[in-house]
C-alpha cells in the first residue's frame, strides 16, 4: 500500500464538538487583538506624555488621575458610603448622592481584596474598564463594517481629544464598556443580556436614560413595525392575528427592555427614600447645576465668549452636528443611533460645568463611525496608521496640559 493511500486511508480524528462560551470568548479576545493593542498603546502614550510634562513640573504623576475632583469623592463613597455633603461659600450645598454607586462600590471591593489603596482600585476599574470598552466598540464597528472598521473605531476612541479622562479613575470607561457591550447585544438579538447590562449601566451614570431610550424605541418600532406587517398580509400571523402573537415572538425583547430602567430608577427611588422626597435624587442634581435647562447655559455661555472664541465654538458645535448627519446617512442601526444621538443632546441641554461636556459626550462613540470608515479609504494602511499617531500625540499633549491645569476635566 502506497504512502498516499496510507495517508488517505488515516482516520481524521473526531469532528470537532460545538465551542463553549470560554472557547468563544477567546476566538473573540483574538479577533478584537489589533484593536485592544492600538488601544493601549494611544492610551500608554497619553500616560508617558502626562508623566513626563508632571516631572517636568515637579508634580505627582499619579494625584490627578486618582485623587482630584470626581474621583475623590467616588472614594470617598467607598470608604464611608453615602452622607458626606459640603457648603460652598456662594451657599450651594453639594451632596454625594449626586454620583452613582458602581464605581465606588468596585473600589471597595477591590480594596478590601487586594493590597491597593482606593485610588489605585479607582485606576485598575477605570482601565480595565478602558480595555472592555475598546472591546466593545471594536465589536461593535466589526459588526456593522468589518474588522478593520473596528479597530479604527477603537483607535479613535482611544485619541478622543478628552480620552486622557480614560485613564482617571472617572466612570467614562465603566459606563462606556456597559454600553457598548449592550449594544452589541441589542444588535445581535440578545435582550436579556443587553437589559441587564443597562442595569448595571444605570447604577454608573445617569446618561443611562440614553441607553435606556435605544433599547425601548428598538423595541417599540420592531413590535409596530411586525405588527403592521402581519396586519397588511391578511391575517398570515403577526398583527393579522392581534398584538398577541407579536408580542409573544418577542417576550425575551419586551423581557430585556423592561429590564433596563430597574438600575436607574433603584438608585432615583434610594435617593428618595433616604431624603425623604420623591424627587430628591433630581434636587441633589439641581444643587450640583447639573439640571437640564433646554440649553439655556449654552448659550449663555457662548454668548459671554468673546466673538473669536464664540466662532470657534460654534465651529465646533457645527461640526458636532455634522457628524450626527454623517450617522444617519451612515444609515447606523436605531439602537446605536439612538443611543449617540441621545448622549449628546443630554450632554448639551443641562446646566452644568461647560468644559465638561466634551467628557460626556465621550461615550457616544458611534459618532466616531464616520471617521473611522473615511480613514480607511486612505490609499494605503501606513496613511491611516499616520493620522492616528498625530491624533494620538495632539490628545496626549491635551490632556497633560489639562490635568496638570486647576479646573476639572
Amino acid at each position: 500500500m502506497s504512502d498516499h493511500q496510507l495517508r488517505t486511508r488515516t482516520p481524521a480524528g473526531p469532528a470537532p464538538g460545538p465551542r463553549t462560551p470560554g472557547s468563544r470568548a477567546a476566538v473573540a479576545l483574538r479577533a478584537a487583538a489589533p484593536a485592544l493593542a492600538v488601544y493601549a498603546a494611544a492610551r500608554a502614550l497619553g500616560l508617558l506624555a502626562f508623566w513626563a510634562a508632571a516631572s517636568a513640573a515637579g508634580k505627582d504623576p499619579l494625584g490627578p488621575l486618582s485623587g482630584r475632583w470626581d474621583s475623590v469623592w467616588y472614594q470617598r463613597i467607598a470608604e464611608n458610603g453615602y452622607g458626606y455633603t459640603v457648603t460652598l461659600p456662594d451657599g450651594s450645598v453639594h451632596a454625594d448622592l449626586a454620583f452613582f454607586p458602581l464605581l465606588p462600590a468596585l473600589e471597595r471591593g477591590l480594596f478590601e481584596v487586594t493590597p491597593l489603596t482606593l485610588g489605585g482600585a479607582g485606576l485598575l476599574v477605570a482601565w480595565t474598564a478602558g480595555l472592555l470598552a475598546a472591546w466593545g466598540i471594536f465589536a461593535v464597528g466589526a459588526h456593522l463594517y468589518g474588522r478593520r472598521t473596528g479597530v479604527v473605531l477603537a483607535a479613535l476612541w482611544g485619541v478622543y481629544p478628552t480620552a486622557f479622562v480614560q485613564s482617571m479613575a472617572y466612570t467614562e470607561t465603566l459606563f462606556t464598556a456597559l454600553a457598548a457591550w449592550a449594544l452589541y447585544a441589542v444588535l445581535k438579538g440578545r435582550w436579556i443580556v443587553a437589559g441587564a447590562l443597562t442595569v448595571l449601566a444605570g447604577l454608573t451614570r445617569p446618561t443611562a436614560a440614553a441607553l435606556i431610550a435605544a433599547l425601548a424605541i428598538t423595541a417599540v418600532v420592531t413590535l409596530v413595525r411586525e405588527y403592521r406587517a402581519g396586519d397588511s398580509g391578511g391575517g398570515d400571523g403577526g398583527g393579522g392575528d392581534g398584538i398577541g402573537p407579536v408580542l409573544r415572538r418577542h417576550a425575551r425583547m419586551i423581557a430585556g427592555v423592561a429590564l433596563a430602567p430597574l438600575g436607574w430608577l433603584a438608585y432615583v427611588v434610594f435617593v428618595a427614600v433616604r431624603e425623604g422626597s420623591p424627587f430628591a435624587y433630581f434636587d441633589v442634581q439641581a444643587q450640583w447645576g447639573n439640571n437640564i435647562d433646554g440649553g439655556r447655559a449654552l448659550a449663555a455661555f457662548i454668548a459671554g465668549l468673546p466673538w473669536p472664541a464664540a466662532l470657534g465654538l460654534c465651529a465646533a458645535l457645527g461640526l458636532l452636528g455634522w457628524l450626527v448627519v454623517l450617522c444617519v446617512r451612515q444609515r447606523q442601526p436605531l439602537p446605536v443611533l439612538v443611543y449617540a444621538i441621545t448622549i449628546v443632546v443630554i450632554s448639551l441641554i443641562g446646566a452644568g460645568y461647560f468644559g465638561s461636556r466634551p467628557r460626556l459626550m465621550m461615550p457616544a462613540f458611534p459618532l466616531l463611525l464616520p471617521p473611522a470608515v473615511a480613514l480607511l479609504r486612505l490609499r494605503t494602511t501606513g496613511r491611516t496608521a499616520a493620522v492616528l499617531a498625530v491624533l494620538a500625540c495632539a490628545s496626549a499633549g491635551y490632556g497633560a496640559w489639562t490635568l496638570l491645569g486647576a479646573g476639572p476635566p
